[in-house]
C-alpha cells in the first residue's frame, strides 16, 4: 500500500502582504488526480484568516504538480474557503471574473537573494560597485547564488510549470524567472507553486528571498517588479494600433484601481527612475521601458498581432489580483467601436 505526500499551499491573512503557508497530508493509493484531493482545513487563527473561537478555515485544492523534491510527493496549491464553504476575504484567485483563458498572462518574477547574516543581497558588493553589470552577467564576481537559480529551475520544470526563462538581473543578487499560463488562475497558480519552491531551496542554502520591489530603499539600485505581460484573442489578432491605443487609454482613468492591487509599498519602487514610470503617472509608448504599459516591438513588427507588458506589478504582488483587475480593465475597452 502506497502512501503519497501531499503538500497544501495556501495564502495566509497577514497584511498588507500575504505569505506562503503549507502543510503535509498523507494519503493512500493516490491517483495523482486534483479530483481526487480531499477538502481539508487549517487554524486560521494562526494565520490572521480567523478568529480563536470560530477558528476553522477550508483548503480547496485548485492545481496539483508532482513535488520534484519528495519522493511520491506533490504540490498541492489551494483556496482559502470560510467554514461555510464560501470564499475566505483574502481568497484572491476565487475574485477573477470569467477566467476562460482567452486572457493568457506571462509574468517576470525578480527578486533578490537574500543573505540574513549581513541583511544584505547575496554578493552585494561592499565598494558600491555601479549596478548594471550584473545584468544577464557571468562569473564569480557578477553572478551570486547561480546554483540556486539553476536548481530552482529545475525543479520547476519538474514539476511542469511553464517556465520559459531565467536570467540575472540589474542589481547584485538579483535574478528574475518568467512563467507564461493560458488563463490568469493557471498563471497564478504556476507564479505562487514557482515562489514555494524557491522559498524551499532558499532553507537548504541558508538563504532569504526577499520580495520586496525596493529592499534596499532610496540608493541607485533598482527594485523589484513582476512585470505582467497579457493578451486576449484581440490583442492576438486585430492587427490595428488603433485598437491597441483604445485598451491602452482604458487603464488611464484606473491608476488607483491598479496600484492597490499591484504590491504594497510599490511607491518605493515606481518613482519615475530605474526603467519605472512614476507611481501617479500613466504612460504607455512602444519599446518603452520607462512607460507604465510597454508595447513591445515583436507586436508592432508582426502587424499590430501580440500583447501588452504592464510594466507597475511589484515583485511581492498577488499574480491573481493583478490578473483579474487587468482583464476587468480591458474588458471596459471599447475595442467594438474602433474595429467597426
Amino acid at each position: 500500500m502506497s502512501k503519497a505526500k501531499l503538500e497544501y499551499i495556501w495564502l495566509d491573512g497577514y497584511k498588507p502582504t500575504a505569505n506562503l503557508r503549507s502543510k503535509t497530508k498523507i494519503e493512500e493509493n493516490f491517483s495523482g488526480k486534483l479530483e481526487d484531493c480531499p477538502m481539508w482545513s487549517f487554524d486560521g487563527s494562526s494565520t490572521r484568516q480567523a478568529e480563536g473561537n470560530s477558528s476553522d478555515c477550508l483548503l480547496k485544492p485548485v492545481a496539483i504538480f508532482p513535488d520534484p523534491d519528495r519522493r511520491n510527493g506533490y504540490l498541492v496549491m489551494t483556496e482559502v474557503l470560510n467554514a461555510d464553504g464560501t470564499p475566505h476575504e483574502t481568497n484572491g484567485r476565487a475574485m477573477i471574473d470569467d477566467d476562460d483563458n482567452d486572457f493568457w498572462f506571462g509574468f517576470e518574477q525578480e527578486y533578490f537573494l537574500w543573505d540574513p547574516e549581513t541583511n544584505l543581497p547575496l554578493g552585494f558588493p561592499r565598494d558600491q560597485t555601479p549596478q548594471g553589470q550584473f545584468y544577464c552577467s557571468v562569473g564569480a564576481k557578477n553572478a551570486f547564488g547561480r546554483e540556486i537559480v539553476e536548481e530552482h529551475l529545475d525543479q520547476c520544470l519538474d514539476a511542469g510549470i511553464n517556465v520559459e526563462g531565467i536570467n540575472g538581473e540589474v542589481a547584485a543578487g538579483q535574478w528574475e524567472f518568467q512563467v507564461f499560463a493560458k488563463g490568469a488562475k493557471a498563471a497564478g497558480d504556476q507564479i505562487w507553486i514557482a515562489r514555494y519552491i524557491l522559498e524551499r531551496i532558499g532553507e537548504k542554502y541558508g538563504l532569504a528571498i526577499n520580495w520586496h520591489p525596493k529592499p534596499l530603499g532610496d540608493t541607485d539600485w533598482n527594485g523589484s517588479g513582476m512585470h505582467a505581460n497579457f493578451s486576449n484573442e484581440v490583442l492576438r489578432t486585430c492587427g490595428s494600433k488603433e485598437v491597441y491605443e483604445t485598451i491602452c487609454e482604458a487603464f488611464r482613468p484606473l491608476v488607483k484601481e491598479h496600484i492597490d492591487v499591484y504590491g504594497a509599498d510599490n511607491d518605493k519602487r515606481l518613482t519615475g527612475k530605474h526603467e519605472t514610470q512614476s507611481i501617479t503617472e500613466f504612460s504607455y509608448g512602444v519599446s518603452d521601458r520607462g512607460a507604465s504599459i510597454r508595447i513591445p516591438i515583436m507586436t508592432v513588427e508582426r502587424g499590430w498581432k501580440g500583447w501588452l507588458e504592464d510594466r507597475r506589478p511589484s515583485s511581492n504582488g498577488d499574480p491573481y489580483k493583478i490578473a483579474g483587475r487587468i482583464i476587468k480593465t480591458v474588458k471596459t475597452a471599447n475595442v467594438e467601436a474602433v474595429m467597426a
